[in-house]
């Protein structure tokens, strides 16, 4: 098949690898034109995703894998195309669809007879069907599911571990009438290999949940649900530490019984998906009282560290404290909804002197998001935010005026910071 993925950012390139490397002759779009040089070179714009570097190099040298910016030429080229442009939403939960818009166009302009076109950014309900099926259908004079096929199939996989994700989970196809889902199944089936197993209702490979609709909510309600279990196990930490218990023992031991899955708390809850589809979730269905105070009682954790580093230190005001890690999450290049920032703001609020390192960031790049890098300023306090390798390594030595240290993540080794006063969330 020839293929066109819109957008090559960090799910949308190894997907046009991925695609590229089972024979298929992929063209990728992306509007950033540094990007794009970069893949037509076989180098990968971003660090930290698993082989994606050799893959890329592969298929690019290979021929089966181009890029360029204009989306429409490359649409006109393929016979499925696939669309992973960013979606935000505003504090309030309100979608932001303007880049997708601009997307949808580009792509509707370029659309020919019986190509199919599958959304895999996280959506609202009904989204593929009211929005982007009578944008196409206006766009290209051609009817949607008769002129062509449209599907929802969302993206399942974290970022570093694409590849391995692709072929763990299965793949969820709706489309907008039986003929779109049927052309969608069999064009995932064309691009995806599946690992067996043994743990699922049904054999693993591609599952057509019936309507673009049902595709968009299992989206939705398998990420709330993450969200809504991380604020329980935040809920039980912080009850845990009125108690003197140690709350990861706890769930340890309930989830020692199969009905039982509490996930860990932490000072925060980021990146792009958790902190955010709930809101999403939350913008079709108001009354959802469950997945918004799941989402405000996350929401409130890196006020509530903060909470437990003055309790330990004292009075925070001129004190010099260390954040450790501006990632969301450990290993991982990104700061999209980190708990960083939040915790600054935390402690700026209690009047400290706030200062930021991270071992994937240089100083530069920590100033350009707002932040101070540690320069090696002395410093008394520390919070660890981000769950980074590294700092399983660091001791008390490496950063010796530290009195107290608010470990978020349970990442720090305790035997390494003797003499340091070392608290931990739920513990």
């Amino acid at each position: 098949m020839n293929i066109c993925v819109v957008a090559l950012g960090k799910i949308g390139l190894p997907l046009a690898v991925q695609f590229a490397a089972k024979g298929h002759r992929v063209i990728g779009a992306d509007v950033n034109a540094k990007v794009v040089e970069l893949v037509n070179a076989g180098s990968e714009p971003f660090p930290g995703e698993h082989d994606l570097d050799v893959k890329l190099k592969e298929t690019v040298s290979a021929g089966l894998l181009t890029a360029t910016t204009d989306t429409t030429a490359a649409v006109a080229q393929s016979d499925a195309v696939v669309v992973v442009v960013p979606l935000f939403v505003d504090a309030e939960g309100t979608p932001d669809f303007g880049w997708m818009d601009s997307a949808t166009k580009a792509i509707a302009a370029g659309l020919k007879p019986g190509t199919l076109v599958s959304y895999e950014t996280t959506l609202p309900v009904g989204t593929t069907r009211t929005r982007w099926a009578p944008m196409l259908e206006e766009g290209s004079g051609l009817k949607a599911g008769e002129g062509f096929h449209l599907v929802f199939s969302p993206e399942r996989v974290l970022t570093g571990r694409v590849f391995a994700d692709l072929r763990r989970y299965p793949k969820l196809v709706g489309g907008i009438d039986e003929a779109s889902a049927a052309r969608g199944v069999e064009f995932y089936e064309a691009v995806l290999d599946f690992d067996a197993r043994d743990d699922l209702p049904r054999p693993n490979g591609v599952w057509d949940l019936g309507t673009a609709e049902a595709s968009e909510l299992a989206k939705l309600a398998e990420t709330t649900y993450r969200d809504v279990n991380i604020g329980l196990a935040n809920q039980f930490a912080r009850f845990a530490d009125q108690q003197n218990i140690d709350i990861l023992k706890v769930i340890e031991a309930c989830n020692s019984q199969p009905y039982s899955h509490i996930h860990q708390p932490g000072i925060a809850v980021g990146g792009h998906c958790i902190p955010i589809y709930p809101r999403m979730y939350l913008w079709n269905d108001p009354t959802a009282t469950v997945v918004r105070s799941a989402r405000e009682a996350n929401a409130a954790m890196p006020a509530y560290a903060v909470d437990l580093l003055a309790a330990a230190y004292g009075d925070l005001t001129g004190a010099a404290v260390l954040v450790l890690g501006a990632a969301y999450r450990g290993g991982v290049k990104e700061t999209a909804f980190s708990g960083v920032f939040p915790t600054v703001e935390a402690l700026k609020a209690r009047g400290a002197t706030v200062y930021v390192s991270d071992p994937m960031y240089t100083a530069d790049e920590l100033s350009a998001h707002g932040l101070t890098p540690h320069a090696g300023e002395s410093v008394t306090a520390a919070v660890l935010q981000a769950d980074h390798a590294e700092y399983r390594e660091l001791a008390a030595a490496d950063l010796p005026d530290v009195r107290v240290l608010v470990d978020g993540r349970r990442t720090t080794d305790p035997a390494r910071w003797e003499g340091v006063r070392r608290v931990v969330i739920g513990g």
